[in-house]
């Protein structure tokens, strides 16, 4: 295999990765343990396969704060044949230890521009009062860009978090828990269980509390799996990829909530109707919100009646959102290249 061939299909994997990276970080640490440790070969995948995630984590818990948790299959289709399999790491590693290090280089001086363009996300909100910030216009900065469409389902999700958590504080939306009837034998023998699980006695026979949204956080945006979830009993499932059959399928089945709210495009909204009618799981989805719905509810938190109230606190929580999802600094991944050497590196293209 000749070196462009090779760097074409890391190319691709740059370009297919979402923005926490973990892909490319996989392959650029392979390449730096072969490099500086010798002690794995390059063409023979066992040597690596396993061992290499406990490497790329390290390295994104320090620049993303969070690891990968998809499925091992998941991961594992890094070394596929359409992606960077041991022929291909095999030349990069080559072309690597010829240069002291410039395809791990590259990789990380790629995540250093996926993640700085993250930060100019950040910098949209910080830089916006509530009659100046606009959601559509916010979620289309990430839609042009090439390097940060793949990942708009992540800031879609930000977007919806900060949303809903922001309105039912300002709403002081309350739920609560209660036995019906304190009088019951079974509450007397269990009344140890209903105190550790329940919080409840037969003294404090209710119990109420904030209501509140959470973010999963961990669940990788190309997995089936729960986006986010409230305590007060409905699951939330956010869409701004197209929705397939698959997808639909994929959103019913793997929820095992009996409630569950659906955020998504406008224009998919009755693909989703039809085909959760046809699996038998429509009587599950309490609502289906659309963005245009969202932009519509972003437009009246920040410049409608209650906008004081709401819209400079959705714009702090967005910004913390995004904080926290990407926490990375300029500095941080400078003090990394020297430690790792790449800032003597001439140039760090091959």
């Amino acid at each position: 295999m000749d070196n462009k061939t090779a760097k074409d299909q890391l190319d691709i994997v740059i370009k297919k990765a979402r923005v926490h990276f973990y892909k490319p970080i996989q392959i650029a640490e392979i390449l730096y343990r072969d490099r500086i440790e010798g002690d794995i070969d390059l063409g023979d995948l066992e040597t690596y396969r396993t061992p290499s995630r406990k490497w790329r984590d390290a390295i994104s818990l320090r620049f993303i704060g969070r690891i990968s948790t998809s499925s091992a299959r998941y991961q594992d289709d890094l070394f596929n044949a359409n992606a960077t399999p041991p022929i291909v790491l095999s030349q990069l590693g080559k072309i690597n230890r010829d240069s002291s290090g410039v395809v791990e280089a590259y990789i990380y001086t790629a995540l250093r521009n996926r993640l700085s363009q993250m930060s100019s996300g950040l910098s949209i909100v910080l830089q916006s009062d509530s009659n100046s910030f606009t959601l559509r216009n916010f979620i289309d900065s990430f839609t042009r860009d090439p390097g940060l469409s793949r990942s708009v389902d992540k800031i879609f999700e930000i977007v919806v978090y900060a949303l809903f958590s922001t309105l039912l504080e300002v709403l002081d939306v309350k739920i609560g828990v209660r036995i019906e009837n304190i009088n019951n034998t079974v509450l007397s023998e269990f009344s140890d269980f209903t105190e550790k699980v329940l919080g409840l006695s037969e003294d404090t026979p209710e119990l109420y509390q904030a209501a509140k949204v959470y973010r999963v956080g961990v669940t990788n945006a190309a997995d089936r799996g729960l986006d986010m979830w409230a305590n007060f009993g409905v699951a939330i499932q956010i869409k701004h990829i197209s929705l397939t059959p698959t997808t639909i399928e994929d959103i019913s089945s793997a929820i095992s909530a009996d409630r569950i709210i659906i955020v998504c495009k406008e224009s998919e909204k009755d693909i989703l109707v039809s085909v959760l009618q046809q699996f038998g799981s429509a009587n599950r989805i309490q609502s289906v919100i659309t963005e245009n719905e969202l932009d519509a509810w972003y437009e009246k938190a920040l410049r409608g009646q209650s906008s004081e109230l709401i819209g400079n606190k959705i714009l702090q929580r967005l910004a913390n959102e995004i904080k926290v999802e990407f926490p990375s600094t300029t500095s941080e991944f400078d003090d990394f290249f020297k430690e790792r050497g790449y800032d003597r590196l001439s140039f760090v293209d091959f």
